[in-house]
């Protein structure tokens, strides 16, 4: 049995020093800080640092994260030697980096630690840094995964120029689409009033856009409509599962967004479920996409990346709060063209909502 304990703890201690490289890389401060215990130490002798419990190693880790333009630690396993509720160890780093002055940085480093079992796992009390190569040659490559974070914040979540908003809707008109350019959200809403009839069944899709800009409100709540989303989620799923089916296929109007437009004039619609796509397909009489100027790329391979990249971690976590799991890509829907004219309307935001 002890046996077997000792070897739980060594890999629980490895497992560690590998979160401690782990949080610290994609900055999430709050699980690095709870590696340590409550009254640890961390030094790096060489840069004259000493910090002494979770706050100010916290405090420090953000502040040295900040002077860098990227940063690479890869931690190697080393020696561990426990001793009841205590252990010392050292794990072997390299690393690489650019700080943001310019001066580029190789280290080759030790950690020499020391650990305390406690209710919550194994932590480190004392984790000194020991310099033993350090180089300041200068690295002539670039930080993708910051150039990747860069082009997924900027790229896909400012809104478009006017210019190629009205590109995109031309190529969009060209392909069958019934177009309008409005300023806003509330425009959109608006409009939506004058393009539905009173009385026809609307059927909402699950989108941001229709929450934020209180269209989805309008039509589910107003009496205006035969509103089919309440009426759905009212139905039992194992009784009624047919009704259910033929109600999501074929409404009057189809109310929604997309996750992406094309400046060629195609549309792109991911769906976990797939239960709004049939509806979006054709088989609506009239389907409305709003849609903000966020939303516009060049091509559909960028479109897929935006899908992929941007708005599926976006939806995974509205989706883990409502539904207490993931969202995922598991049906794809793209429209290259309307062949019956009328039938879909885009109504293209000046502004950026939803994602």
């Amino acid at each position: 049995m002890n046996d077997f304990q000792a070897i739980a703890d060594r890999v629980e201690i490895e497992a560690l020093r590998g979160e401690f490289s782990d949080a610290a890389m994609v900055g999430d401060y709050d699980r690095f800080v709870s590696l340590f215990t409550d009254d640890a130490v961390y030094r790096i002798p060489e840069a004259h640092i000493v910090q002494t419990g979770r706050e100010e190693i916290r405090a420090g880790t953000e502040r040295l994260a900040d002077e860098w333009e990227y940063f690479v630690q890869t931690t190697h396993p080393g020696a561990i030697e426990i001793d009841g509720d205590s252990a010392t160890g050292r794990a072997y780093v390299s690393e690489l980096g650019r700080l943001r002055n310019g001066t580029s940085i190789v280290n080759y480093a030790l950690f020499n630690d020391r650990y305390r079992r406690t209710p919550a796992g194994w932590k480190f009390s004392e984790r000194v840094f020991e310099v033993r190569y350090f180089d300041t040659t200068p690295l002539p490559g670039s930080p993708i995964v910051a150039w990747e974070s860069s082009t997924s914040s900027s790229q896909f979540a400012d809104p478009a120029s006017a210019e190629r908003l009205e590109s995109a809707a031309a190529a969009l008109a060209a392909n069958g689409f019934t177009v309008e350019i409005l300023d806003d959200a509330a425009a959109a809403r608006s409009r939506i009033k004058d393009l539905i009839p009173a009385g026809a069944s609307v059927l909402t899709g699950a989108s941001e856009t229709l929450r934020l800009s209180g269209i989805e409100e309008d039509i589910n709540t107003s009496g205006r409509y035969e509103a089919l989303k309440p009426r759905l989620l009212a139905m039992d799923r194992a009784t009624e599962a047919d009704e259910i089916r033929r109600l999501l296929a074929s409404p009057d109007v189809m109310v929604g967004s997309v996750s992406a437009v094309t400046e060629t004039g195609s549309l792109v619609l991911p769906s976990a479920s797939g239960s709004q796509l049939p509806a979006n397909a054709g088989g609506a009489g009239r389907a409305i996409w709003v849609v903000g100027a966020q939303k516009l790329v060049p091509d559909l391979s960028t479109a897929l990346r935006r899908v992929e990249d941007y708005a599926l971690p976006l939806e995974t976590v509205r989706a883990e709060k409502i539904y207490g799991q993931p969202s995922a890509v598991n049906r794809l829907l793209v429209l290259n063209a309307e062949l019956q004219p009328g039938r879909g309307t885009v109504l293209l935001l000046r502004e950026a909502i939803g994602f």
